[in-house]
Formats: structure tokens, C-alpha cells, sequence
């Protein structure tokens, strides 16, 4: 178990209330202290919000803002774009993860067993991301204690980055590159629904 969900349990335990979901500080194996989002709720609670994905610009295609992805253009001398899924940079912040990119420490320290992701329309604010997700789903194989407990470690081994892509440039670049192919939220052959395309994507680990 983590330090960061340690002191969670200390806080949650010392306040005496019961559990709910909302903003906590947590702090990583290193000391760093941090706030976060909690669901502690769904499926028996106990996730922790490490990630958010926000596609500012769909037909931008990796400009300014792709974090995950690279702002730097499709640039074939910058294949690992922002190397953002296999690096330790932060950026963002929890109450605006549904209007920006967002990546806390967590993603990389946390060493959880599943990962749970909500799809959250963008700009909504925190207190209301549970009920207007448009769709959540999780884990619950214990996925990612095969794959060294988060998915700062499943990409840096496994995967890799998502920064030049060869084939159709630049039509699979941006931070949702598979999501709108053929068009922008269309829901047309190999493009999601406009509904998709327009939230937040929010991953957290348990």
C-alpha cells in the first residue's frame, strides 16, 4: 500500500465522517503532498483520480495542449511526443481536470490493483462528475498488479509513448487519436459520438 492511500485512510479515520467522494491530500512514497479527487464510492470506493485526458482542439491534431500526446506536431525526430505516459512530469490541476489535461504524482506512485475510467463532458465541475459521467467502467482482475501497479509502468515497459504515428499523418495525432477518424464527432464509420469526443476521460487506480 502507498503512502498516499495510507494517509488517506488516516484522514478519513481521524475526521470521524463518513467517507464520501471529494478532494483529498495525499502525499506521495517521497513526501510530495498532493490533492486529488477520491471516488469513494462506486464498487466499494477507494479510487483515487491519477489522470485526466481533455482534447482541447479536435481538428488541431498535436498542437499546443496535447499533453498526452505532443504539442509538439507529428513530428517524426519527436517520436515519443511528450513522452507524458512513461514520464514523472505533473501537470494540471483536479478541479479543472475536465477542462484541461491533468496528471498528478499518483500516476506514477500509487501502486494499485485496477483502474476505473470516466468519461465526464468537459468543463463539468467536480461535484457533479459522478452523476453527469456519461459513461463509467472498471477493472476487477487486478489488471494492473501484473503490469507493476499503475500505468506509469505498464507504458514505460510495454507500450510506450503516443507522439509520431506514420501512418495517415496527421489524422492519427492528438491526445484522442483513435477516437474521430473519419471525421469529428460525427458517430460516422470510425468516428465516436460528439458526446464522447466532447469529455474529459478520468483514470483512476485502486
Amino acid at each position: 500500500m502507498s503512502q498516499g492511500i495510507l494517509l488517506l485512510m488516516m484522514l478519513a479515520l481521524s475526521s470521524h465522517v463518513s467517507r464520501s467522494d471529494g478532494l483529498y491530500y495525499l502525499i506521495t512514497a517521497n513526501g510530495v503532498v498532493y490533492q486529488t479527487f477520491c471516488d469513494m464510492t462506486t464498487a466499494g470506493g477507494g479510487w483515487t483520480l491519477v489522470a485526466s485526458v481533455h482534447e482541447n482542439n479536435m481538428n488541431g491534431k498535436c498542437t499546443a495542449g496535447d499533453r498526452w500526446s505532443s504539442q509538439q506536431g507529428n513530428n517524426a525526430n519527436n517520436p515519443d511526443g511528450d513522452g507524458t505516459w512513461a514520464n514523472l512530469n505533473t501537470f494540471g490541476n483536479p478541479e479543472g481536470a475536465t477542462s484541461d489535461d491533468f496528471k498528478n504524482p499518483g500516476y506514477y506512485d500509487i501502486v494499485g490493483e485496477d483502474v476505473s475510467v470516466w468519461h465526464v463532458p468537459n468543463d463539468t465541475p467536480v461535484k457533479r462528475w459522478n452523476c453527469n459521467s456519461i459513461l463509467q467502467y472498471h477493472t476487477a482482475t487486478k489488471f494492473l498488479t501484473a503490469q507493476g501497479g499503475n500505468l506509469f509502468q505498464l507504458y514505460k515497459y510495454c507500450i510506450g509513448g503516443g507522439g509520431y504515428f506514420p501512418q495517415s499523418s496527421p489524422r492519427q495525432c492528438g491526445d484522442f487519436t483513435s477516437f474521430d477518424w473519419d471525421g469529428v464527432g460525427t458517430h460516422h464509420r470510425f468516428s465516436a459520438s460528439k458526446e464522447i469526443t466532447e469529455a474529459a476521460v478520468l483514470i483512476f487506480y485502486r
